[in-house]
């Protein structure tokens, strides 16, 4: 009764509706089954995991800091590797570039209801749909998997996927169990709350208030840190986890917390959504999305490096028009990450 009155009230995106509508299909459907689509036929992958793999020094990560994070890839190269070679091995409906995306997150990863196929749109699956054209030659040539938050890191590494592209972070932990490309977007955490709330942004006001972030996200590895350090106050309850970051706006809807922290990018599509909802304060971090893939495959990582290159030249402004300047603003030098850097040599 509660989804249909909910549905009652759908007005396209616009709604609250629509998000734990959405939120709903993805508990039912997203977290147990694999989505796969192209706009074509869909298939498992081929040599995921297996010997056809790169098998390179992988990543070091002792000395990384997490400011410099981001700067801990390889240098661009067109060149093909073994990793390469394996998913242009594939054949038929199978030949496809296998990646981790999220279909829950406006403009960024989701379902676009008033397509007929209900397609994959946003800046996330755009680039996707890049990177698929240099490698395979075709823009299309991809299978999409629905990877919640907490997922992405073991779908990289039991080779479910060839790579991830769903606003991850970039950091030193991480960067222990899959190697990033180059950064392709820059963002920050941030507290999203009702308008009513007294919650003013990061501060003392977040005292004995419910919080919710997703599991094994920056924004939920930030409030644990600070809390145990003393910046964050003690009273704030960050024990509400949920396994999709949408998950946190649906808990805040229904009144079950009382403030979400995620990355400002994501928060500001969300606020956008729900007219009852805001940003609080300004961003209290600075983080960086790259595409995650398996470590070892560095030639990978560098043909995505290469891509990326071309892309923040001609594709990437185009993008942003399209899917993020009506929530962040026509100017996207904020978003814009700094010149690549290309620290790793083995």
């Amino acid at each position: 009764m509660f989804v249909r009155r909910m549905r009652a009230s759908l007005r396209g995106w616009g709604g609250v509706g629509a998000m734990a509508v959405g939120c709903a299909l993805a508990l039912a459907f997203v977290l147990l089954l694999p989505l796969t689509q192209s706009r074509g036929e869909g298939g498992q992958g081929e040599g995921l995991g297996g010997p056809g793999l790169a098998t390179g020094s992988p990543a070091k990560a002792d000395d990384c800091t997490d400011s410099r994070a981001q700067d801990e890839t390889w240098s661009p190269s067109g060149a093909d590797g073994s990793t390469i070679d394996a998913i242009k091995a594939r054949t038929g409906a199978k030949r496809k570039l296998i990646v981790g995306v999220d279909q829950n997150s406006y403009r960024w990863g989701y379902r676009n209801p008033n397509t007929s196929d209900a397609e994959l749109e946003g800046f996330d699956i755009d680039l996707v749909h890049r990177i698929a054209q240099d490698i395979l030659g075709d823009p299309d040539a991809v299978q999409f998997k629905a990877i919640p938050t907490s997922q992405r890191i073991p779908a990289i590494q039991d080779g479910r996927v060839d790579m991830v592209v769903r606003t991850m972070t970039i950091n030193c932990d991480r960067l222990k169990d899959v190697a990033f490309s180059a950064p392709y977007f820059k963002t920050g955490q941030q507290v999203l709350a009702p308008k009513s709330s007294s919650i003013t942004g990061y501060n003392g006001t977040l005292a004995h208030k419910k919080i919710c972030t997703a599991a094994g996200s920056t924004a939920y590895a930030k409030l644990d840190a600070d809390r145990k350090s003393g910046k964050l106050v003690a009273s704030a309850d960050i024990s509400t986890t949920v396994p999709n970051q949408l998950d946190c706006l649906v808990r805040l809807q229904l009144g079950e917390v009382d403030a979400v922290v995620t990355d400002g990018a994501l928060a500001a599509s969300q606020a956008a959504q729900d007219p009852t909802v805001e940003l609080k304060g300004a961003a209290f971090t600075t983080e960086y999305y790259g595409v995650a893939m398996k470590k070892g495959a560095t030639d990978l990582v560098r043909r995505v490096n290469q891509i990326l290159v071309e892309y923040r030249a001609d594709g990437w402004q185009a993008s942003y028009d399209k899917w993020l300047s009506a929530t962040l603003g026509a100017d996207s030098g904020a978003s814009k990450p700094p010149a690549p850097q290309y620290l790793r040599t083995s």
